[in-house]
């Protein structure tokens, strides 16, 4: 395991996932020998484990199993962020990215998708 730290005081962007983050670069294969392999493996597989974990989570919710959906998405911000430190994504710039969508459409609204596009679902 990536050794634990303090987290963000409730409220604050990050917290885990930040020190998640920053802990990557700290991977020994001695030390972190899980974390170590998927760091190893390509963009193809981070990118795979995110898919694979997102639809556990989907899973995990429709069986109204609340700890194991709490537990598949704790794996699932892991991967996540994980794969953000392949592709040079800082935590930060996807938490500005949030808080400029909250002054845009509110904390609790998605952006709407972009005009051409033809939605899912009417």
């Amino acid at each position: 395991c990536i050794p634990a730290g303090r987290g963000a005081p409730t409220g604050a962007p990050g917290g885990e996932m930040d020190l998640l983050f920053a802990a990557l670069d700290q991977v020994s294969w001695a030390t972190n020998p899980r974390t170590a392999r998927l760091l190893a493996s390509g963009l193809r597989k981070k990118s795979q484990k995110v898919v694979e974990e997102a639809a556990e989570v989907a899973l995990e919710t429709i069986r109204k199993r609340t700890g194991a959906a709490v537990q598949e998405s704790a794996d699932l911000l892991y991967h996540l962020v994980v794969l953000w430190h392949e592709c040079g994504i800082q935590p930060d710039q996807v938490w500005a990215e949030m808080q400029e969508r909250s002054g845009r459409c509110g904390i609790a609204e998605k952006l709407p998708k972009p005009p051409g596009r033809i939605p899912a679902h009417p």
